[in-house]
């Protein structure tokens, strides 16, 4: 049999597709053969033809893969021999190549410990002295270490000790390079008993990859990963060797003679350095070094004649695909963004800021190019710090390069608008008349162009509209004028696509207003959704985003009427056209559709669970990347060849794969299934019961997914799923609705506590804290009701403030130390959740968890510390403080509360009034908020401190600015009237009330002051009467208004109607004398007709 396999194999190379066809079939009816193994192996050692020698080892390998527990005792045994055998003897690289692949299938199924011969074949083979031998010993060993690492774990120190030689054989390349894939194969299990010998081998990998540039960039590049394997370890391998790795990323980026694959891997090495250690580069003085390499990359004029991806001016290709060209300039923009993310933005700014100045002035084009990208990096990671000290000066610097000669300089100034118009929100929308004319100015000088200019002109206008509020009325009337023209006029498809997505970020502003261009907009966007044409594929997609933005926005007495004929467009498109980008439109319009009209899509859940399972369960989009050597050979995979139709029970599918890849659309299209199916389930209710289950175990099955976007939007879905069944119960409080709650409520909150202590990715981890917060939020005391969840969920807040969470990087350099804006952010997440833990477990059950937060939030409040962090830890202690006392007030235990809270007092009361004198505006609103709430949950415990808190509020007042600090004041010296009038002067007090009433900015606090006023009608109405014409022109400006809420209006009527009925003639002089317009609305509220 072994002649005739070598007869087909060697018919399989010629060059005629019908011999090949024949030889196909002939070796797949040899497969049928329990034989075909051995002859297999025959041909593999005997065949005078390397490249049939090469096609057996294959063959024998895919048999291996997916027949093992099949294979016979002694054919086991004979292939473990004859493949070292082979190994030995064989003269040809590639034929060796495939022959070690082969020995690295059978290691997973023959560990070391039963294929002893193999040990020994490495031992001697990667210590001999032929350099040829070492090569092919350590081959083998990189393959069968990459296949199963794990079972060698006793050899590791071994190992490593043999590395320590092999990567100074700085004469075989390929010794080095295989040695070094060994060693990231190893990376995942390496432990503390390996640590120092893994230390020392990491000077020998820069010097050995340095060569390996020299000999084969792609080897080279390939073998970087291993510091990314490394990084990725809990040991710290490569903290000691931070400087020398940062060093030799720096000298490969900057060495323009190098491809650009090698100077890209050495940054994105870089950047993920940074990412996981941020702090060692501050501390080890890395930033300045970094910088300097990182401007003449990101400010290199690309080669005579040619343009940087992200400025050729093509229309089909949307801005972000344009930026994540891989490029050395691309890389290098994006160190800067981690940098931003991952470092305190005020040491970043100190040492960036010269370098960008400098940029911006220089008469080079792409200096001007890169000072601005750098600036548009900037926006996420160091938003706070830009608002609070360089908005108005870098808006000047995009301004005036929006009017620069270079169309180069004009792209990027764009491009910086828009991050910072979605990123520093809503500051930047306070320069709307600023901004908004030079926009529009712009795009009308672009009428009737094409090309990626005009997308970068519209997406900088996208963004920055997007968040405008009622800002965007005065420049609707032009706005609308221009989109509206774009989809009736223009021939460009995508012109057409840019404004209906314009339209989508207007109306987020608009909402309402909108309603005059409402109707032909719906009958633009209906046309397109009609129309079945490939060619406007992508403006569809788009009209299903902005419709569902309008379905949102406009209004649901506007909206409703359409919501039957939205939905069966959007499932007419999901069942006519297989594209995963409409189908997440779709699903997004269906998402939007359920805020406004639930009942509009309740007969089609059935459709619309399906489609949307099949989203999620489709492995569509996957591609999975052969092995080189098995391409060839994809058409033999013999899925028919058991005839007796029994299915093998293998313990899982193995595949001869080198790895899987998601096209980004099938990513997407995840992403927002997790999060329609969620919001579906939730503003569906009870209706939406008979598909929980389903929906709930495939999204749950999505929180292990590889894309960090997927994770968030199923931890978000999970969460979603839970409100609806905590809403279905409070609706029908049955148990069994209770038991369904409690049920889901057990699986995902271990899914969330993991996550927090174990996810990498920081973004993840705030979005799980988010979704849990919600959670608490909406399902209160249930969501803690199971033993020990409580205790679960304050230790994983604790941790996050500790820094102790895996997204972390833990390291401590100093107690005053600044930390990065996103590391703050992750901590304010979890602080969020302290107060709604407050109020779902009550005072006596939290207070032990309170008193183990308090250090840590205390420590945050020093004055060293910045701003950011004083802000949110007074914050925080102010929102617990309230919820304690809320939740007494609620269930009438103010005494429990006040028992509680005043053993915190003495701690809290010094450290509070610290803060009211602090020089920011946002500590100060803080630090008056939580001395009230502090009052309020006290009951009398600081009865003797009244005088001299009233002493500092009346100094407060005389002298401050600013709107909410007055807010604020106003609510606590509210809160300490009601709380013990006795010990207020509120003789002197209440006019002080009366003058800064109504509130200018804190509208929550409302409830507070007019229900003090209410409190104090009643118990000192001469007082009140005295000071009518103010009340009452105080009731005439907040009555009939969204600034007080419906129980807070109907006190204030309550008090009004009171006062007609005692002092009629008093009020009917007043209401006479007031302004027309506030004479009516208090007329309105007197006959009940407001």
């Amino acid at each position: 049999m072994t002649d005739q396999l070598e007869h087909i194999l060697s018919q399989l190379v010629q060059p005629d597709n019908a011999i090949i066809q024949q030889a196909t079939a002939q070796l797949k009816q040899a497969f049928k053969d329990p034989a075909v193994i051995p002859a297999l192996c025959g041909v593999m050692t005997t065949s005078q033809d390397a490249q049939i020698r090469q096609f057996a080892a294959v063959m024998v390998r895919m048999r291996v893969l997916k027949h093992w527990r099949k294979l016979a005792p002694d054919i086991k045994e004979n292939l473990k021999a004859l493949v070292l055998q082979a190994l030995q003897q064989e003269t040809e690289h590639k034929v060796r190549h495939s022959l070690s692949q082969l020995a690295s299938v059978l290691v997973k199924h023959e560990t070391p410990d039963h294929w002893p011969a193999l040990l020994n074949f490495l031992n001697q083979s990667t210590k001999s002295a032929n350099p040829q031998e070492r090569q092919i010993g350590l081959l083998v060993l990189s393959k069968v270490m990459d296949s199963n690492p794990e079972p060698f774990k006793p050899h590791y120190k071994q190992l490593l000790k043999l590395f320590g030689t092999t990567l100074e054989d700085h004469g075989n390349t390929n010794a080095m390079f295989y040695s070094i894939q060994t060693l990231s194969a190893m990376a995942a299990f390496l432990g503390a008993e390996e640590l120092n010998l893994t230390r020392t081998l990491i000077p020998k990998l820069m010097v050995a990859i340095k060569h390996l540039i020299q000999a084969n960039q792609v080897q080279a590049s390939e073998a970087m990963e291993v510091f990314d394997e490394l990084m990725e370890n809990e040991m710290p391998i490569i903290v000691p060797h931070v400087s020398e790795v940062v060093q030799f990323c720096l000298e490969i980026a900057a060495n323009t003679t190098l491809e650009d694959s090698v100077r890209v891997k050495a940054l994105s090495c870089l950047s993920f350095l940074i990412r996981l250690k941020g702090k060692a580069i501050l501390k080890q003085k890395l930033l300045p070094p970094i910088l300097q390499v990182l401007f003449p990359v990101m400010s290199a004029a690309p080669p005579h004649g040619e343009e940087d991806p992200e400025d050729l001016d093509t229309e089909s290709d949307e801005i972000e695909d344009k930026l994540e060209a891989h490029t050395p300039k691309h890389y290098a923009a994006q160190v800067i963004d981690m940098l931003a993310l991952h470092l305190p933005a005020e040491k970043l700014f100190n040492q960036l800021t010269p370098m960008t100045e400098a940029a911006l002035r220089s008469e080079n084009p792409y200096h001007r190019k890169a000072g601005l990208m750098c600036l548009a990096v900037l926006a996420e990671g160091c938003a706070d710090h830009i608002r609070q000290k360089h908005l108005p000066a870098m808006l000047q610097v995009m301004c005036r390069s929006l009017g620069d000669e270079s169309q180069v300089v004009r792209n990027a100034a764009l491009f910086a608008l828009g991050q910072f118009s979605e990123h520093l929100q809503p500051d930047i929308s306070k320069y709307s008349d600023e901004l908004m004319p030079l926009l529009l100015n712009y795009l009308s000088g672009i009428d009737g162009r094409k090309g990626g200019h005009v997308t970068k002109a519209y997406y900088a206008l996208e963004n920055f509209v997007e968040n405008l509020g009622d800002k965007i009325e005065p420049y609707l009337p032009t706005l609308m004028e221009r989109m509206l023209t774009s989809l009736t006029c223009a021939q460009s498809i995508r012109i057409k696509e840019l404004s209906v997505s314009a339209i989508g970020a207007i109306a987020n502003a608009a909402k309402g207003a909108l309603l005059p261009y409402f109707q032909p907009v719906i009958d633009n966007l209906k046309g397109y959704l009609v129309n079945t044409c490939e060619e406007v594929r992508s403006l569809q997609i788009q009209s299903l985003e902005t419709l569902g933005v309008l379905a949102r926005t406009i209004g649901k007495d506007v909206f409703c009427p359409l919501a039957v004929e939205c939905v069966q467009l959007g499932l007419n498109l999901s069942n006519t056209v297989d594209d995963p980008d409409l189908r997440r439109c779709t699903y997004g319009l269906f998402a939007s559709l359920s805020t406004v009209s639930p009942a509009s899509l309740a007969p089609h859940l059935p459709t619309i669970t399906t489609l949307m399972l099949m989203s999620l369960k489709s492995t569509e989009g996957v591609t999975a990347h052969l092995t080189e050597e098995s391409q060839p050979f994809l058409l033999l995979d013999d899925d028919d060849d058991d005839e007796d139709g029994s299915i093998e029970e293998e313990e899982e599918e193995e595949t001869d794969t080198a790895g899987f890849s998601v096209e980004n659309a099938y990513i997407d299209e995840k992403e927002d299934a997790c999060d329609a199916l969620g919001e579906i389930a939730f503003h569906s209710g009870s209706g939406f019961l008979p598909y929980i289950e389903s929906c709930f175990q495939e999204v749950y099955k999505m929180h292990d997914f590889p894309h960090e976007n997927v994770r968030k939007a199923a931890y978000d879905g999970m969460g979603q799923f839970c409100r609806t069944l905590h809403k279905v119960w409070k609706e029908n409080p049955t148990e069994l609705n209770r038991e369904a709650l409690q049920q889901l409520l057990s699986m995902v909150f271990p899914a969330y506590l993991k996550a927090v202590k174990e996810e990498r990715d920081r973004q993840v981890v705030m979005s799980v804290l988010e979704t849990m917060n919600e959670m608490l939020k909406d399902c209160g005391a249930e969501a803690i009701r199971t033993p020990g969840r409580l205790d679960q969920i304050c230790k994983a807040i604790r941790d996050i403030l500790q820094k102790k969470a895996a997204c972390q990087d833990g390291e401590d350099y100093g107690e005053d130390e600044q930390q990065a804006e996103f590391d703050s952010m992750l901590q304010e997440y979890a602080g969020e959740g302290i107060p709604l833990l407050a109020l779902a477990a009550g005072p006596q059950e939290f207070a032990p968890y309170f008193a183990g937060f308090l250090p840590l939030l205390l420590a945050k409040a020093k004055s060293s510390c910045t701003v950011a962090d004083r802000s949110f830890s007074i914050g925080t202690i102010a929102e617990t403080l309230q919820a304690l006392g809320g939740v007494a007030m609620g269930t009438g235990g103010m005494a429990e509360s006040a028992g509680v809270v005043s053993r915190f007092a003495s701690k809290l009361l010094p450290v509070l009034m610290g803060g009211v004198r602090d020089e920011d505006d946002e500590v100060r609103s803080n630090s008056v908020f939580a001395v009230g709430a502090l009052v309020e949950a006290s009951g009398e415990a600081l009865t003797l401190d009244y005088p001299a808190l009233l002493g500092v509020f009346s100094s407060l007042v005389s002298r401050e600015t600013n709107k909410r600090v007055l807010d604020n004041v106003c609510a606590a010296l509210s809160r300490m009237t009601v709380c013990n009038l006795p010990c207020v002067p509120v003789e002197q007090v209440f006019p002080v009330l009366l003058r800064h009433l109504p509130l200018k900015e804190d509208l929550e606090e409302n409830t507070t002051i007019y229900n003090c006023l209410a409190f104090v009608y009643s118990n000192k109405q001469p007082l009140v009467i005295q000071h009518l014409r103010q009340v009452l022109n105080i009731f005439s400006e907040v009555l009939g208004t969204e600034q007080i809420k419906t129980d807070t209006q109907n006190t204030l009527l309550m008090v009004l109607q009171d006062i007609a009925q005692r002092y009629p003639q008093e009020l009917q002089s007043i209401v006479m004398s007031l302004p027309a317009d506030r004479a009516a609305t208090l007329t309105a509220a007197l006959s009940g007709d407001l």
